[in-house]
């Protein structure tokens, strides 16, 4: 009789964790509170406006076909993906902009035009970057975490150095530019990786590898396009979904999970997968005295950003924007002081606007538009309508100046999502959006274990362990968990 693996959760760490086991023989059942797949990655439908409800950058496409190709199939056979050129636009004030484009030579020429030398420090830039991609894609992100010594490979440990994972992001990227749009355009997208980039190490420079070189793509119909191909390719291996199902408790026998609680019944299990917010199962599924982690050490962990987030149907045309849009129109180290060092409400928050309508006619009607606009915030916040209402002014009045257009009399469908809202949909721990921030202290084995240290068949999954945020770590970790139980659960 095959084993069977309950997973918590049905996220790109879990359907991607189901479909592994499932392909090994393993009996998979996936349980999900919420009505369909996705985790943070779910859509919704209103007006006529079809909105992604969180990832919106499809960054390293290796990773998702990597991913595919090991079950014999593409991306492709899923969803259409296209190339975004520009990447993405850059506004630092009033007719002020910069458009990225996906052509690396026109990327030298645009740095070249900001700061003369620095196409050719771009280029050692970049190679270094790759180096870091290479490494740390393709050897560190698939390390379970669980000892020092797997980063005692001769590749690693010989490049150590060129990693430099004991040095600043951002004294790393200063060594290179002085240009302040420069800097400013490096540095974004290690914001949501959870620290200043003064505490962040230079190894995510790899990011910028991956935003130059392997550019910024978008799946035809949206994200969760990703998500329906992930789901069609499980079910294929044969593995169970079970929407609007709760987990209540994850039983234990002696050291051994025995099977799952839930609102519809009980599930016997060979091994259990936390899938969901790793704090809520340790905390609310587990007996205490089956808990790793204590709430003293949650509190103790530094949280990437939560966000607040707007959907917008727009009954208009909208000039200016392109299908990516960051707003740096106000200070970068204002802001980032109050997400990690003193968190509160920011003051002149930077933000961030989708625009997937540019792109896409299936997600708006014709001749509307459909924004997403997302404001970086620090986690734990309390949060009410009252200070949703004031941000979507303040934000919206500064998009409206900045793009020299009225929106906000056109908007036609609206709707606010922040901390209370990512705790009731996905337990998220302070109402976090964006998992564990990857500080050097919370980096590879100083994340919280991929494997219970208290239960033999009790593992985790997601964006708050290995190898951490993001949707392609996320859909690496469900992959590194799999090996450990075909490792270790015949």
């Amino acid at each position: 009789m095959n084993k069977k693996v309950v997973i918590i959760g049905a996220g790109f760490a879990g359907i991607s964790a189901a479909t592994k086991l499932a392909s090994e023989g393993y009996e998979v059942t996936v349980l999900e509170k919420n009505d369909h797949a996705g985790g943070r990655a779910r859509k919704f439908a209103a007006d006529g406006f079809t909105f992604d409800m969180g990832p919106s950058w499809y960054w390293m496409p290796d990773v998702f076909e990597k991913y595919f190709q090991q079950f014999n199939a593409s991306a492709s056979d899923f969803y259409d993906l296209v190339r975004l050129d520009p990447s993405y636009r850059i506004f630092f004030g009033a007719g002020d902009t910069l458009d990225l484009p996906a052509n690396l030579e026109a990327m030298y020429q645009l740095f070249e035009s900001l700061e003369p030398g620095s196409s050719v420090q771009l280029k050692k830039f970049l190679k270094e970057a790759k180096y870091k991609y290479d490494v740390g894609i393709n050897d560190l992100v698939y390390k379970p975490g669980k000892s020092i010594f797997e980063f005692a490979d001769m590749r690693i440990a010989k490049g150590a150095l060129k990693l430099h994972i004991f040095q600043s992001f951002s004294s790393y990227v200063r060594k290179y530019f002085k240009h302040p749009k420069i800097i400013q355009l490096l540095e974004f997208p290690v914001l949501f990786l959870g620290a200043m980039p003064q505490e962040t190490p230079a190894l995510y420079s790899l990011m910028n590898y991956a935003d130059i070189n392997l550019g910024t793509w978008y799946p035809m119909g949206g994200m969760h396009k990703v998500v329906e191909g992930m789901v069609a390719l499980a079910t294929s291996k044969g593995v169970q979904f079970q929407y609007n199902t709760t987990v209540e408790q994850i039983t234990v026998v002696g050291n051994k999970c025995s099977g799952v609680i839930t609102n519809t019944g009980y599930l016997q299990a060979d091994a259990v997968i936390g899938g969901a917010d790793y704090h809520h199962v340790e905390q609310q599924l587990l007996p205490e005295g089956f808990r790793t982690y204590s709430e003293a050490y949650w509190n103790k962990r530094v949280m990437a950003p939560s966000s607040l987030i707007f959907y917008l149907g727009v009954s208009t045309p909208l000039k200016g924007l392109q299908h990516h849009n960051l707003f740096f129109d106000r200070p970068f180290d204002a802001h980032a002081q109050e997400i990690y060092k003193n968190p509160q409400w920011p003051t002149n928050p930077l933000f961030y606007v989708s625009c997937p309508s540019k792109t896409d006619d299936t997600v708006a009607p014709k001749g509307a538009e459909n924004l997403f606009v997302l404001i970086p915030v620090a986690p734990g916040l309390e949060d009410n309508d009252a200070t949703r209402e004031r941000y979507y002014n303040l934000v919206m009045e500064r998009l409206e100046q900045l793009t020299s257009q009225s929106i906000r009399e056109h908007v036609v469908f609206k709707r606010s999502y922040a901390h209370a809202d990512f705790i009731q949909d996905y337990n998220a721990f302070k109402g976090n959006a964006y998992g564990l921030a990857n500080t050097l202290k919370q980096t590879a084995i100083l994340k919280p274990s991929i494997r219970s240290k208290k239960i033999k068949n009790l593992y985790y999954t997601g964006q708050l362990t290995v190898p951490g945020p993001g949707v392609p770590p996320s859909i690496i970790s469900g992959q590194v968990v799999a090996n450990e139980i075909t490792n270790s659960i015949k």
